[in-house]
């Protein structure tokens, strides 16, 4: 039975069963303790709450873990975007009750900014109008979302994304506490090792400088450049007669000048500096431990974020700090190909399901019937399917692609279709993406700095958004069977009775954290996971999602 619960601000909580169509199902109860509230009541088969956010911390606090939620917040914001096609709205109780009642929508709060303790300034839930009983608003509100997910074209598929979407805040909010294992000294030993000693002041460390100083020599005698400064950098080429429109590297590479070198290298160390520096260092880990503030649902695809730390930009240099305890071990698994496998499973091409059924690498297997054996070939055809990269030899690859491979290639050209004619577009269990009013964000995974040309920069509005709806059906669905990975992971972890603990996850690898002797039996629980996974999501389909699977000290060790 689920059980919906609301804290009361004085420790206690106030909460009642609720039945099948979301309603009370038995009197409404205060209990002066929330923790021995939740603790005393192990027959609640899912919590129904505010927010996983709001709620969950004091619990974990108390060592009080939860096994399953339904997260109201959370749920509101993929139940508005599929009904209304309006993601990004404001997804509060306070909203979700002001809709449901038709009032005036509350804004959500704008993003604080990343702080060393998150949950010391977090700001409070947005309230409910005056004279509005929170614990009344939230079954109503749920009560409204049950109905509300029976109306959607595939309410199963629905209840499967909220259901996931909410196991993750769970994940989230553990892993934030439990934090990534961090050997400080050993990051200060990477900083001394790469940027030199730090200069007292906030002045620049010593091999920064002097690479600043070869930038500048290479203009010629008495010239002074400033290689933090892009338009610095931008004029001083033009100086020398070379004309460039940005000092992304790509473009820097394609340069012949003896400034390139020096200035690409204090480029790199200047992301390091700034990202993970000494600065980085003091504010974020503490007690051995980096405890980032994680964002499920962070980005429209369903992609994480983090809100400050940068967990999930990790440099590999920096990777080598990531230290597991002593006799302990850190598991980390990337899964294989994620999203070609899943373009197979939702687009149900009996062909290239095949292919993703059948051995570890799926490019070479997919060169093996298709492209004579050329791996890279056979790789630049299915990622330019998913991405639309149709151009140049991509574009050759992509009709021989079609002529195997129809239906995969049908799925996400109609999908980019939609998007150039400003129709929604959904996940396989039902995420939807922005309305064409708002701007395609870029969620390729390239770092600003190290996007190559031909992005959607250069393309009409149209033609932009279809390049994002094309990836969209393939990116979200892809995030969305991470998230059961995810959640059948901590079952499994959990329902063995392990020490192991989730510490990473970003959307093609996780990390668990557990002593030496339990690795073997992580790694095992892993690959079932994401079985477990596939199969819930997509159904019976001969569609494999392997990971590859290190058990390794340190972290810069697994690649």
């Amino acid at each position: 039975m689920r059980w919906a619960v609301a804290a009361t601000g004085d420790g206690g909580a106030r909460l009642c069963p609720l039945g099948p169509d979301g309603r009370p199902a038995g009197p409404v109860v205060r209990e002066p303790s929330l923790v021995d509230a939740v603790r005393s009541r192990p027959e609640a088969e899912r919590w129904v709450w505010r927010s996983t956010a709001g709620i969950y911390g004091p619990l974990l606090a108390a060592g009080v873990r939860v096994e399953r939620c339904y997260d109201v917040e959370a749920a509101e914001a993929l139940l508005i975007g599929h009904e209304e096609g309006q993601s990004g709205q404001p997804r509060s109780l306070a909203a979700a009750w002001a809709r449901l009642h038709g009032r005036p929508v509350p804004p959500d709060p704008p993003p604080r900014a990343a702080e060393t303790q998150p949950s010391l300034f977090a700001p409070g839930p947005v309230p409910l109008p005056p004279g509005t009983d929170e614990f009344t608003a939230l079954l109503e509100v749920y009560a409204g979302q049950v109905a509300r997910t029976e109306r959607t074209a595939h309410p199963d598929r629905m209840r499967l994304l909220l259901a996931s979407e909410s196991a993750g805040m769970l994940v989230a909010a553990e892993m934030s506490r439990t934090g990534i294992p961090w050997r400080a000294d050993v990051h200060r030993a990477v900083l001394d090792e790469l940027l030199g000693e730090r200069i007292p002041g906030g002045l620049e460390p010593r091999r920064m400088a002097e690479l600043a100083d070869e930038v500048s020599r290479a203009f010629g005698p008495g010239v002074r450049v400033r290689p933090d400064l892009p338009q610095d950098i931008i004029r001083a080429f033009a100086r020398a007669g070379i004309a460039l429109s940005s000092t992304r590297k790509w473009e820097l590479q394609a340069v012949d000048h003896p400034a390139v070198a020096p200035l690409l290298a204090y480029k790199s160390l200047y992301r390091l500096h700034t990202a993970h520096g000494w600065a980085w260092l003091q504010q974020w880990v503490h007690d051995g431990r980096f405890r980032p503030e994680y964002l499920p649902g962070g980005t429209v695809s369903g992609r994480w974020t983090t809100n400050g730390g940068g967990a999930l930009q990790i440099p590999k240099v920096i990777r080598r700090a990531v230290r597991a305890d002593p006799g302990w071990r850190l598991v980390v698994a990337d899964a294989d190909q994620m999203e070609p496998r899943v373009l197979a499973a939702v687009s149900r091409d009996r062909g290239l399901m095949e292919v993703a059924g059948s051995g570890a690498d799926l490019y070479a297997d997919l060169a093996a019937r298709a492209f004579a054996g050329d791996r890279d070939r056979a790789k630049l055809a299915l990622l330019g399917a998913i991405y639309g990269q149709t151009s140049g030899d991509a574009l050759k690859h992509l009709a021989d692609l079609r002529r195997r491979y129809p239906a995969a290639v049908a799925y996400v050209d109609e999908a980019a279709r939609a998007g150039e004619e400003g129709r929604l577009v959904r996940t396989w269990m039902g995420r939807t993406c922005p309305p064409a009013s708002m701007a395609p964000p870029d969620e390729a995974g390239l770092p600003q700095d190290e996007e190559p040309p031909g992005g959607a920069g250069g393309a009409s509005a149209a033609r932009a958004r279809g390049r994002f709806t094309r990836n969209f059906v393939v990116q979200g669905s892809a995030a969305d069977w991470a998230l059961l990975v995810l959640a059948a992971l901590r079952h499994a972890l959990s329902r063995a009775g392990l020490r192991a603990e989730l510490v990473f996850f970003q959307h093609d690898e996780v990390i668990v954290h557990c002593p030496a002797e339990e690795a073997a039996t992580v790694a095992e629980a892993i690959a079932t996971a994401a079985a477990t996974a596939g199969r819930i999501a997509f159904g019976p389909t001969p569609v494999r999602f392997p990971f590859t699977t290190a058990v390794v000290e340190c972290y810069g060790d697994a690649k």
